[in-house]
């Protein structure tokens, strides 16, 4: 059976001792190499192809979040697990959206560490329940909150008539379920336009669908 192969990426060489001691004692794991710093760790990946990278998420340079991101991007058969001295949601979400697989804490124990180093390699998630948790619900808002902003520029009249080009209508079908002339309607499809910076229908419809319009408008 293959061995876990390990990248370990810490600035202080003490942390990178005592991981590599600790996993190179377990049969099934190895340490296939060492980095100090982002750059060196996307290299080290790029030479070595670990299947789990343990990653400072606190790096001098790049920083352990735009280097994961640049590792998952280019090394999808890699994943990364964060190793962060404090639990910040923060960091862990940035983290997450740039493509770590988990995070564990520093000071956890032993078998903590080696369970999500395991788990990243079968390609599963490492997260507590309670901090995922939190950090769905951080989600939620971060996306409630783009649906909000993506309107925030248009009128109730221009998002009922945004609404209807949504369902793929006319200028005359808008105007005559909305009591406007159909000259009064394609005013407001311009207006639109040029709010939302788009060029053309199927571009408005797109974007008022992606952003969930009817969930908007049901709520006005």
């Amino acid at each position: 059976m293959e061995k876990i192969r390990v990248l370990l990426v810490d600035d202080h060489a003490i942390v990178r001792l005592g991981l590599m001691t600790l996993i190179n004692d377990r049969a099934e794991m190895e340490v296939v190499g060492e980095a100090g710093t982002a750059s060196e760790a996307i290299r080290a990946v790029e030479r070595l192809r670990p299947h789990v990278v343990l990653m400072d998420i606190r790096m001098p340079g790049e920083g352990g979040i735009e280097a994961t991101r640049q590792i998952v991007t280019r090394f999808p058969e890699t994943k990364v697990v964060m190793l962060t001295s404090f639990l910040d949601d923060e960091l862990v979400l940035r983290a997450v959206q740039a493509g770590a697989t988990g995070y564990v804490l520093k000071q956890a124990n032993n078998e903590e560490l080696l369970r999500a180093i395991t788990a990243a390699a079968r390609g599963e998630a490492s997260l507590d329940p309670e901090t995922t948790l939190r950090l769905l619900g951080r989600l939620r808002e971060s996306q409630r909150k783009a649906q909000e902003d993506a309107f925030r520029e248009l009128s109730d009249r221009e998002m009922s008539v945004l609404a209807e080009v949504s369902r793929g209508r006319t200028n005359a079908e808008i105007g005559k379920r909305l009591n406007l002339s159909e000259k009064t309607v394609s005013n407001y499809v311009s207006n639109i336009l040029n709010k939302l910076h788009l060029t053309n229908r199927i571009e408005l419809a797109t974007y008022a669908v992606e952003h969930r319009i009817h969930d908007r408008m049901e709520r006005l």
